[in-house]
């Protein structure tokens, strides 16, 4: 994955540098009605390829960041209700669905609101890898919507289809979830599960600018950055609990 983001990230659509603002401006409500047609219109049994297609279309977009300093990305929502409608057991989309539209486009309550329509349609073991859905779900109900309590329940459920998973790293997750969990249940309002939901966005970033909003998030609730090598955080902080 990572060398087909930076091929994505590389093409950068067409540059920016030579288009107004207002026809930039033009560009984004095309692309957001383009994308609402999309969504409605019937894909004649073919949904998994219009989802495919739709994610690779949003990495181009979300890859242009030429234009996205100019405009933005609240156009980033629109590319995940069309790749939930269509496929919402495509695992890959959901951890850039949380980036772009929580963090990015500044909505948490339709990431959430799509990883919560997604997730009815999976099992502990199908598809696989289902339990990280459950945790993007944590992360942005913990950091985004401030909810520690709902929180709390998604990471439980991602450590359980965890432990029911065969993937290597489904152990380390479980783990991570739990604790996660743990620190909620004791405090919802947790630092200290903040700063470990932090920790997980930094593992999961696709981008270095992702990578400094978290560190300086942590930075914020009290945390002291030890290490970070190969996008794995070592952090020191004063237990809250």
């Amino acid at each position: 994955m990572g060398l087909q983001w930076r091929r994505f990230h590389t093409l950068e659509a067409v540059s920016g540098g030579d288009r107004s603002l207002a026809q930039l401006r033009q560009q984004e409500q095309q692309e957001a009605l383009r994308l609402s047609l999309l969504k409605a219109a019937p894909s004649f049994g073919f949904d998994n390829l219009v989802a495919d297609w739709t994610f690779l279309n949003f990495l181009q977009y979300f890859g242009d960041a030429e234009v996205r300093n100019q405009v933005g990305y609240r156009v980033s929502p629109e590319f995940f209700e069309v790749i939930v409608a269509k496929d919402p057991r495509f695992i890959l989309p959901y951890l850039f669905l949380s980036t772009s539209t929580s963090l990015f486009a500044g909505q948490p309550e339709r990431a959430v609101a799509m990883m919560q329509q997604g997730i009815q349609a999976m099992t502990p073991t199908l598809p696989a890898g289902g339990y990280r859905v459950w945790r993007y779900l944590g992360i942005d109900q913990l950091l985004f919507l401030g909810d520690g309590e709902a929180a709390q329940l998604s990471f439980e459920t991602a450590a359980d289809w965890a432990d029911q998973s065969m993937e290597p790293e489904a152990a380390a997750v479980a783990e991570a979830s739990r604790q996660t969990a743990a620190f909620l249940a004791q405090n919802p309002a947790s630092k200290a599960a903040q700063i470990s939901a932090w920790i997980q966005v930094i593992n999961l970033a696709v981008d270095e600018q992702v990578q400094r909003i978290a560190i300086e998030r942590i930075q914020a609730l009290g945390g002291e950055i030890l290490a970070l090598e190969q996008g794995r955080v070592t952090v020191r902080y004063r237990s809250d609990e």
